[in-house]
């Protein structure tokens, strides 16, 4: 029993003192001392000013292959995106994890709006930025979105040539669900319906000279709370990932932000992407039909999809014993050489 007692005390210590580093560092995970950080800031072709932080491995030399990665939809980068980071930066890459346009850290006016045009093109900023680089090789790189933003990183892997690799990880398409609702629910009358209410909400918005928000995570959670709603919670509204400047953890989007994304499919020319993808998603996540269905589109023998037994979608963001880290590592290894 004293044994028992012990080794609890010594994960609660080691667990406390992991969370005050993290919390210390204004992150939701514990830094590495085989990295150095930099807080670095590029424009997008929009003007928005995007802030990023750059993980670099420790006594690195010469040109390296590099990774831009962003996520979750509603996330900031000292969430999953920063994790992701610093981790494939031990790992021997130069990284760079931003805030999306209008969040977290990064410019752009009104905030806590997202765009089908304006996100993917975020990530085609930080390629910009990562090519002229002098410690980076602009023929090696690659990018990694996660959730929302695994579908804007195929849709970027759709229109920009240089990159070499991309990898999604617990995707969603958020064309499809905006429009369709989950799991496809939503008829055209629905659909209607839903534009009538956002439009609805601009006349407010256009009268109170301001925009309404969303709201994050539903704070307190219902009983009756889905699973992966209460998975949402576990991750955005605990210590666990919890973060000030998380739309997902406080206010939410903008409520119209749904508006562009309706009308809008992110994926339309994913069948022509020709350079390396790899989408990962948990064999219990919510949200596997859309890394499903969207491989389906993709062409070539360069394209895999990798199925994490027993995972959920919220597992992907933070869970190291079960992220591929691994599987990621030598992906991007085989495609950016």
């Amino acid at each position: 029993m004293k044994t028992k007692f012990f080794i609890f005390n010594l994960f609660l210590t080691l667990f406390t003192m992991n969370t005050i580093q993290a919390q210390e560092n204004d992150k939701t995970f514990a830094p590495s001392d085989r990295v150095t950080v930099e807080r670095v800031h590029f424009k997008n072709r929009f003007g928005i000013t995007l802030a990023a932080d750059m993980y670099k491995p420790k006594n690195a030399e010469g040109k390296l292959p590099a990774i831009a990665i962003s996520g979750p939809f509603g996330a900031v980068k000292e969430q999953a995106s920063g994790l992701y980071a610093q981790t494939l930066a031990e790992r021997g890459f130069l990284t760079i994890a931003f805030d999306p346009s209008y969040t977290g850290e990064s410019s752009g006016e009104p905030r806590y709006v997202a765009s089908p045009d304006i996100n993917t093109e975020d990530f085609c900023a930080a390629v910009d930025f990562l090519s002229i680089r002098d410690d980076v090789d602009p023929e090696r790189i690659g990018i990694l979105g996660i959730c929302g933003w695994g579908g804007m990183a195929l849709n970027a892997a759709a229109i920009d040539t240089r990159i070499k690799a991309t990898v999604s990880s617990t995707m969603y398409d958020m064309s499809r669900v905006s429009a369709n609702g989950y799991f496809d629910s939503m008829d055209a009358d629905q659909r209607y319906a839903l534009r009538q209410k956002l439009n609805a909400q601009r006349t407010i918005d256009a009268r109170n000279g301001s925009y309404a928000l969303a709201g994050g995570v539903v704070d307190p959670l219902p009983d009756d709370a889905p699973q992966f709603v209460k998975d949402y919670y576990a991750y955005y509204k605990t210590p666990r990932g919890y973060h000030k400047r998380s739309l997902n953890s406080n206010g939410g989007w903008n409520v119209t932000s749904a508006l562009s994304f309706i009308n809008t499919p992110l994926l339309t020319y994913s069948n022509e992407i020709r350079s390396a993808v790899l989408m990962i998603h948990g064999e219990k996540a919510h949200s596997r039909y859309f890394s499903e269905d969207a491989f389906k589109k993709l062409t070539g023998d360069n394209k895999e999809l990798m199925i994490i037994p027993g995972a959920s979608h919220v597992d992907l963001y933070d869970r190291v014993d079960i992220i591929p880290f691994d599987k990621i590592e030598s992906f991007f290894r085989e495609y950016l050489k």
